[in-house]
């Protein structure tokens, strides 16, 4: 016997502010859901799988018209045309109160009940399969115990949506433990609602969160995809990740400290990209760049905003072979300066080094300053996210960083032992 388990699909999700990135490839990141789920039914049919679990967020919530519905009915039929069942567990996105369009059902594929947990045995694979939809978009109590024993002589199997005891991102939903699923006796727990692959327990039960079959935003990053399980006698003899993922995305954190120049920033991050796509040609590369260490680079950009951002979009166009956007560009750099010494000064410089020095040691110290010094700022609704007084202070720490810089470069006050240039 053989199965795929597969969870958070977010079918059409929205993926909001694209428009937003100039050259963003919105097309190919809006239909980006759709083509990882044409790869999942793909899988299935080569593998000559017996049966698909989804373990729920199939959909982001309730379609805005029936094409979504449509799209996923017509791959389900594909399934059916290759002999393949499919069983559902519904999550907190595609609860039954959150889709409210109906289509017609598809043979073979069955949907585990919103009022209690049901089974489903198939007599002829060995397997009984125990699940539980959500009737409604909040579940917050224990259902694991209601959960049927297991089915003697079966290989068990539970579907469910869940948090378990907490993953940090993700609302408390249908909260259980290890040791309450360990009392139904099953072999399996496909669970679904963590968007981060983890496998919680490896046998007796294994209990396998896969992930989000296709990340969608830049903190959703690494390769995404479903598992693929082979039992053989009630006993697992194979459980492999199978990447499925048509965009992956990436957090690419590249040290610049002792770099100089904008060449040596190009065969740095050409060097990184490298590394981090592994020669992947097989799909998108969505990067966001974080540029960060103590560099000379700091005193470039702070004099021409802008310029790591346009140097690493040239190096990319001179990158073959290898589809990349670039999401995002964020900087993180320090003068290479002698603050020690520059503290001493009494010039310009001096004063701006004790201040930041001062400021840097003492949150609240640092909120009031900001608060006091910004107080007649008024930002409109569109960038209020931005709003210096409203965020942590780590945040702060890193806007006071990048503060510094801008003004001692245009001081001339970056070079190294606090000389001014």
């Amino acid at each position: 016997m053989k199965f795929i388990h597969a969870a958070d699909l977010h079918i059409d999700s929205p993926l909001r502010g694209l428009d937003a990135h100039d050259g963003a490839p919105v097309d190919r990141l809006r239909s980006a859901t759709r083509r990882a789920f044409v790869a999942l039914i793909d899988l299935a049919i080569s593998q000559k799988v017996d049966f698909v679990i989804l373990a729920g967020d199939i959909f982001d919530g309730n379609w805005p018209d029936f094409h979504t519905g449509l799209f996923f009915r017509e791959q389900l039929v594909r399934l059916r045309h290759h002999g393949i069942a499919v069983v559902i567990a519904r999550g907190n996105h595609d609860a039954e109160s959150q889709i409210t369009k109906q289509l017609p059902a598809v043979e073979g594929v069955h949907v585990f009940s919103t009022e209690a947990p049901e089974t489903v045995v198939r007599e002829d694979l060995g397997v009984a399969l125990h699940g539980y939809s959500f009737p409604q978009r909040a579940v917050t109590h224990d259902v694991v115990p209601d959960f049927p024993r297991a089915v003697p002589g079966m290989f068990n199997i539970g579907v469910l949506h869940t948090s378990l005891t907490g993953r940090d991102g993700h609302d408390d939903y249908a909260p259980t433990s290890v040791e309450m699923m360990v009392t139904r006796g099953y072999d399996y727990f496909a669970l679904g609602h963590v968007h981060a692959r983890e496998v919680v327990r490896d046998a007796n039960p294994r209990i396998v969160f896969p992930g989000n079959l296709q990340g969608r935003k830049s903190n959703e990053t690494g390769p995404k995809g479903c598992e693929l399980v082979t039992v053989l006698d009630a006993r697992i003899v194979s459980a492999d990740f199978v990447p499925l993922d048509v965009v992956r995305w990436h957090r690419l954190e590249l040290n610049v400290t002792g770099i100089e120049t904008l060449d040596g920033l190009v065969r740095a991050f050409h060097h990184a990209v490298a590394q981090l796509t592994d020669g992947a040609t097989d799909r998108m590369h969505a990067i966001r760049l974080i540029v960060h260490g103590e560099s000379p680079l700091n005193r470039i950009e702070a004099e021409q905003p802008g310029s790591i951002e346009a140097a690493v979009i040239a190096a990319l166009q001179d990158m073959e072979g290898l589809e990349i956007w670039l999401e995002r560009v964020k900087t993180a750099l320090r003068t290479p300066l002698d603050r020690e010494q520059a503290a001493l000064r009494t010039d310009a410089v001096g004063e701006v080094v004790s201040l930041v020095n001062e400021l840097m040691d003492d949150e609240d110290r640092l909120a009031d300053w900001i608060a006091r010094e910004l107080s007649g700022l008024s930002l409109p609704p569109t960038l209020q996210d931005l709003d210096p007084t409203a965020v942590d202070a780590a945040a702060l720490r890193a806007m006071l960083t990048d503060a510094e810089s801008t003004v001692l470069a245009h001081l001339g006050a970056v070079e190294i032992n606090g000389e001014p240039a």
